[in-house]
């Protein structure tokens, strides 16, 4: 998983271009450190390596809740996917959670002025619609969810 996940860091930061391809490079790098290439991944290592991964992004583009940018979604889906982990809570159940979580501040970015990132330069005309990358993070992590609850129904079905 950490071999992938990490030759997919390097693709999307080479390919994507501009900021969010450096901060998803950053985000699955964390993850994939975190997870590393044996065993099955443990739902606590991912939850750390996605908090590694907000860490990482915030430390580098120095954005914060509220400045409408992608960290208005990954810090969300980072402290709910943290929090159900640590309650004990079903990993897929708790990314799922996290997730809509993530959805929920993508959205609420449209009400904000944005501080920094690309819509900075759009200023009151970006104000009715969500960031772009807040958007793209909330609708990646929904998938993620998606794939993995199926994988599990699958697997149930048998």
């Amino acid at each position: 998983a950490g071999t992938v996940l990490a030759q997919a860091a390097d693709g999307w930061s080479d390919k994507a271009g501009g900021t969010s391809g450096a901060l998803w490079g950053v985000i699955l790098t964390a993850i994939a450190g975190s997870l590393g290439d044996t065993g099955r991944p443990e739902a606590a290592a991912v939850a750390a390596g996605v908090a590694a991964g907000a860490k990482g992004v915030t430390d580098y583009g120095k954005a914060e809740i509220g400045d409408k940018t992608l960290v208005d979604a990954l810090l969300p889906l980072t402290e709910t996917l943290t929090a159900r982990i640590a309650a004990g809570d079903d990993f897929v159940d708790a990314w799922q959670v996290a997730a809509a979580s993530a959805a929920a501040a993508a959205e609420a970015t449209a009400d904000l002025l944005p501080r920094m990132g690309r819509a900075r330069t759009h200023g009151m005309n970006s104000v009715g619609t969500p960031d772009p990358g807040a958007i793209s993070l909330a609708l990646i992590a929904t998938s993620v969810g998606a794939l993995l609850a199926d994988r599990i129904e699958r697997k149930a079905h048998a």
